[in-house]
């Protein structure tokens, strides 16, 4: 957890707001990092209630679609910081390479395919080099939007 708080913290300082699904473990430590640094949070809940989320949750946006949520997650962000995690996280992932979302992988899922290694995640080694890849990734992908869009 301490990872992911870390990751938390160092986002916020950099102005970026912080967008996760909204429970507890990985996601709630995420959020406390931070807010310990003044930062934004979006908590995409899977149900109905705002009040189930974890306490740092500024922003929570009830679906009622429980891991069905994970696209809207992955779709909120520029770009995609996995932390550890669970199914839920390997979901993330999958959605957010398959759309072209950059992904950031610290102590995270290793992938394969065709029984190669995956490239297409981004490895950190900490959680600041994590939040740096993860907002130039995301300014990387602002930028080509922009020019594809004019």
């Amino acid at each position: 957890m301490e990872l992911a708080e870390a990751v938390g913290r160092e986002l916020a300082q950099r102005g970026a707001m912080v967008v996760c699904g909204g429970l507890f473990g990985v996601m709630e430590a995420v959020c406390k990092g931070a807010k310990s640094a003044g930062g934004t949070t979006i908590g995409i809940m899977p149900g109905n209630s705002p009040y189930e989320g974890n306490r740092y949750i500024d922003i929570p946006i009830c679906t009622g679609i429980s891991y069905a949520r994970n696209v809207i997650v992955v779709k909120t962000g520029r770009a995609v910081i996995a932390v550890d995690g669970a199914f839920g996280t390997l979901s993330e992932i999958g959605h957010a390479l398959g759309d072209g979302i950059p992904v950031i992988g610290l102590e995270t899922w290793d992938l394969s395919k065709d029984g190669e290694m995956e490239s297409s995640i981004i490895r950190a080694s900490t959680p600041e080099e994590a939040a740096v890849l993860a907002i130039e990734a995301a300014h990387h992908r602002d930028r080509l939007e922009r020019e594809h869009l004019h």
